[in-house]
Order: structure tokens, then C-alpha cells, then sequence
């Protein structure tokens, strides 16, 4: 355990931000997994809307940096790649 009152506030503020991101991260993996149920029912409609959603917070997380631009970017192009086979 930290000793140091700058250490003490370092644990508490990570904690309170990893438990931030956390809920980011959830809603991301949520929406990933209604997509790919969609997108294996081939109802392409809800798939589209469920994609606008899911491409909104995957930019919204990244912009607040819980997510890598680049990990963002692999997975807006797993979602692209999905919806392309309902074409």
C-alpha cells in the first residue's frame, strides 16, 4: 500500500477512472455482441441503426482516451466488414 499522500491520491484517482472507462468499455463490448447477432440473423435494418450507435461511442471513447486510435479504428473496420456481407 502506498505511504506517500501523493501515492494515496494517485491509487484513488485511478480507481475512479479505471471504474470510468469501465463502463466505456462495457457498452462497447455490449453493442459489439447485439451487432454480431444481428449481423448472423441478417436483418440488415437494425444492424445499420445498431452500427450508428455502436460507431458513436466507439468515437466517443476514444476521444475521451479510453480507447487507442488505433483499437478504434480495428474495430469500426470489423463493423464495416460486417456489414458488408449483408450487401
Amino acid at each position: 500500500m502506498p505511504r506517500l499522500k501523493s501515492a494515496i491520491k494517485r491509487v484513488k484517482t485511478s480507481e475512479r477512472n479505471r471504474q470510468r472507462n469501465l463502463t466505456y468499455t462495457s457498452q462497447i463490448k455490449t453493442q459489439l455482441k447485439k451487432l454480431s447477432e444481428l449481423v448472423s440473423k441478417k436483418d440488415t435494418k437494425a444492424a445499420k441503426e445498431t452500427a450508428d450507435v455502436t460507431f458513436a461511442l466507439i468515437d466517443r471513447a476514444t476521444a475521451k482516451n479510453v480507447l487507442h486510435l488505433r483499437n478504434a479504428a480495428h474495430k469500426k473496420s470489423r463493423i464495416s466488414k460486417w456489414l458488408k456481407t449483408l450487401q
